[in-house]
């Protein structure tokens, strides 16, 4: 019975849309199974085949609602609906949590869809409008869609219920943001600290040292962390008749506080159009990147033997047969003239590359005495540290293998597309920029059309798994949902950290610290226009004070300096219970909801 109402059930589906793409189309059919099989009842172990038991199997929630007697619906369980009149529900907690993990899986391929093409968008166009304004708007959409969703629907009660699963994500977006992912990426970008608590960069010999590791910022980074504290402004506002203890206003103070949000928002944008700091040094990243993944190229192809042995260790003697090659007055040490001769050698094909510029970063990169010289010793250190990137760079085509140096090209070349010369572009490169934005914009829709599709049911599961297990619904979205909606910038931060080096560390905390400006302005902005349309009461004090002590420790703790040792983390580890405590205190012990 079940196999003929789920193939009813999908062939009602099928003339209302086109299929969508092979592994949504896959997902969404286990979705479904497996939703049914949650609400389902089991044949009791006597029953037989007629009797009243048989009529227990396994059925979507609507047809389980129709089937029961009018008096048992009225005075019984309610049944609850389907989200768009298709997708699967449920009552149970179980079978809410398992549709709460696979649409919230769902949005977290949206948001990891939209950060691809966003990367795309700005290798093609470059900085400028794109990096500084549709980039940070676009890696906020999947929370900004589900505050929209949370109380765009419903009576007036149901979206004041809902609303504190909004709230919920976007407090728990930004303290996961600043505490757990800082805490993370100071853990895995630590370097030796010298007695000046000066880091070295890739130099991790001192392990988890409290005082003797850590990370360092350029200037440019503490400035992200101050407009990311003044950006608390619009929760302030708002506050103001509770601060005041004001009997009325508040109505007057949201719109006020919607204004404030949205006129940050543009001057943050502004700012970041007229100075792309941040997509600069990602542009200068993948630069060296494609020069360093062409130079490994080079040396496999020209005999100079495997990068690697066949148990996977770096073939150490032909690094230093390369080191040779390029030592062209075989004096133990290689000038820049030298390493810029070799680039030249090299002839990049793909691209117009500027050997001058090339010399210079691949010079800062490895010459880490800095007496414009580089040693032995560093040019090998150097190599095996781009051999790791490449390794992480390149998965799927087998990690010692000869195609897979071609691979990472081929993987740095695409990245560094927005380099190209455009007045001096050949037929081949303009069909590969060509592909690649046609990727991106396909990228993009597909991101935006899944996290405008599945921020509803994941807002509606989540509220419904709530219900049934009696946990406040804040708690569930605080903990959960920025998992979802920001896993992907997670993983990306991480990474970043992971290279161990000034420069790739303050771009992951400037990345960070701007994750946390657009929650305070683009989303607060939809979730007090929510609020101010629909004429919801206005009763988030306790989340917007924590919002407001973790912003404003992290932003005047990170604004004021460059150097973190490793002790630092805790600070911000220890900040994500504390909110929580806090939360639950002000609200269940004080009153505060």
């Amino acid at each position: 019975m079940l196999r003929r109402e789920l193939i009813a059930f999908r062939s009602r589906l099928a003339p209302m849309s086109p299929p969508p793409p092979r592994r949504i189309l896959v997902l969404f059919a286990a979705l479904v199974c497996a939703a049914v099989s949650a609400h389902g009842r089991l044949l009791s172990p006597d029953g037989l085949p007629g009797s009243a038991s048989s009529d227990a199997a396994l059925r979507l929630p609507s047809e389980q609602q129709q089937q029961q007697p009018a008096p048992l619906r009225a005075a019984g369980e309610e049944g609850c609906e389907m989200t768009y009149g298709f997708l699967p529900c449920t009552t149970t907690a179980g079978g809410n949590l398992f549709l709460a993990l696979a649409y919230g899986f769902l949005m977290f391929k949206a948001a990891t869809y939209l950060s691809a093409g966003s990367e795309l968008l700005l290798e093609i166009l470059g900085p400028g409008i794109v990096g500084g304004l549709f980039l940070p708007i676009l890696g906020a959409l999947p929370d900004a869609l589900l505050i929209l969703v949370s109380g765009i629907s419903g009576t007036k009660e149901v979206a004041q219920s809902q609303v504190l699963i909004g709230m919920g994500l976007l407090a728990g977006s930004t303290v996961m943001l600043l505490t757990v992912l800082w805490g993370s990426c100071v853990v895995v970008g630590k370097c030796d600290l010298t007695e000046d608590s000066t880091p070295i960069d890739s130099r991790d010999t001192k392990r988890f040292s409290l005082f003797g590791s850590g990370v360092s910022t350029d200037l440019q980074t503490s400035y992200a962390a101050r407009i990311m504290a003044i950006s608390v402004l619009p929760f302030i506002v708002v506050q103001i008749p509770k601060i005041l203890r004001l009997h009325s206003g508040q109505r007057l103070t949201i719109l006020l506080g919607f204004i404030v949000a949205v006129l940050l928002l543009i001057t943050y944008c502004l700012y970041q159009i007229f100075q792309p700091w941040i997509q600069r040094r990602k542009l200068e990243y993948s630069r060296l990147k494609h020069v360093m993944s062409g130079l490994l190229r080079h040396a496999q192809k020209h005999a100079f033997g495997r990068l690697f042995h066949d148990d996977g260790t770096p073939n150490v003697p032909v690094i230093e047969k390369l080191f040779h090659k390029i030592d062209l007055d075989n004096d133990g040490r290689i000038e820049r003239g030298e390493i810029q001769a070799f680039i030249v050698g090299v002839q990049f094909e793909d691209i117009d590359l500027d050997s001058n510029l090339a010399a210079d970063q691949v010079m800062a990169d490895f010459d880490r005495s800095q007496n414009s010289f580089i040693e032995k010793g560093e040019f090998v250190d150097g190599v095996l540290r781009w051999l790791e990137e490449a390794k992480r760079a390149v998965v799927a085509s087998g990690a010692y293998s000869k195609k897979f140096m071609e691979d990472f090209h081929a993987t740095a070349r695409d990245e560094h597309a927005a380099l190209l010369n455009k007045d001096e572009e050949d037929g081949e490169a303009i069909e590969n920029r060509t592909w690649t934005c046609f990727k991106a914009v396909l990228l993009l829709l597909l991101g935006a059309a899944m996290a405008a599709a599945f921020a509803d049911p994941l807002v509606d599961a989540v509220h419904n798994f709530s219900s049934a297990t009696s946990i406040p619904s804040f708690f569930i979205s605080f903990i959960a949902m920025p998992l979802a909606t920001n896993s992907s910038e997670a993983v990306s931060a991480i990474i970043f950290a992971s290279r161990k080096k000034q420069r790739t560390l303050s771009l992951t905390f400037s990345e960070v610290y701007g994750g946390v400006t657009m929650n305070n302005t683009l989303c607060l902005a939809v979730f007090l226009a929510l609020v101010y349309l629909r004429g919801l009461t206005w009763d988030f004090s306790s989340e917007v004070l924590v919002i407001f002590l973790v912003c404003i420790i992290m932003g005047l703790f990170t604004s004021f300096r460059t150097k973190f040792p490793l002790w630092t983390c805790f600070v911000a580890f220890l900040l994500y219970p504390l909110s929580l405590l806090m939360v639950y205190i002000l609200d269940y012990k004080f009153g505060w909801s």
